[in-house]
């Protein structure tokens, strides 16, 4: 049984991709009743009465709590962590060593999914510690490719993953807003700029899908002298790519501050 500790929205993504797999064997904790009384009326899965009965009752146990309160999960839960225990942190920021300091056990995993879980196109960053056993790690892969794409990666590099993986959807989707509104001030039907806007991004995906390279798709749309040149002339003035840049450092010094 894989247990939740914590019902926010990334742990609501990850559930509802697992449960559209077919595997309802979940159980979860929120501190929150009304939390717990949605994801388990939308999604049949078991909910309890405290974290401890999610330990009890699993192998699998996805820490899926804010930052600042995992020390308190921990103190809660760390007599019942056995060696036997699976535990997954899906925290920004806090490292494996932490986790190996307060429990007993070795298997220990620091993920960072992504809010795409919910459609099962999510983006899964796996860090497996040090002492984790080879054979055990294809349970935990298997589990998040249910819900989308895995990449098995060094600890020191997560955060500044994360940034792309973790806080891209929301990066793409404000770039998304920034054409939906300027089409509007040109006069365009607001549903309508919408439609063409998502349709849009779909599509390219689509194309960097089949590897196609981003500068390849660039270069093939951009003719010289012509309307997407023009355009793509104004983001260089406006230093796009430092803008960018800026964006994900402060992404990865805020991961950085957090595990602290």
């Amino acid at each position: 049984m894989i247990g939740f500790i914590g019902g926010g929205k990334m742990a609501e993504s990850l559930i509802k991709g697992i449960v559209k797999q077919g595997n309802k064997n979940i159980v979860i904790f929120d501190i929150q009743e009304q939390r717990r009384l949605h994801i388990e009326t939308s999604y049949g899965v078991k909910t309890t009465e405290s974290n401890q009965d999610v330990v009890d009752l699993c192998k699998i146990i996805i820490l899926a709590v804010k930052p600042q309160d995992m020390i308190t999960v921990l103190d809660e839960i760390t007599n019942s962590v056995t060696k036997e225990k699976t535990i997954v942190s899906i925290a920004a920021g806090i490292k494996l060593d932490f986790f190996q300091k307060k429990l007993k056990t070795k298997k220990i995993v620091r993920i960072m999914p992504n809010i795409a879980s919910i459609e099962q196109e999510g983006m899964t960053l796996i860090s497996f510690s040090k002492f984790f056993p080879l054979h055990e790690t294809s349970i935990i892969q298997k589990l998040f490719m249910s819900v989308g794409k895995i990449l098995i990666i060094d600890e020191k590099k997560i955060n500044a993953f994360s940034t792309i993986s973790g806080s891209g959807p929301a990066f793409l989707a404000l770039f998304m807003e920034t054409l939906i509104e300027a089409g509007i001030k040109m006069g365009l039907e607001k549903n309508l700029v919408t439609e063409a806007t998502l349709q849009t991004l779909i599509g390219t995906a689509k194309l960097l899908e089949t590897g196609m390279l981003p500068t390849q798709l660039r270069k093939m749309v951009t003719s010289p002298g012509g309307t997407t040149e023009e355009g793509i002339r104004v983001f260089n003035e406006k230093d796009l790519k430092e803008i960018t840049a800026s964006a994900l450092c402060a992404s990865l010094k805020k991961a950085e501050e957090l595990g602290k």
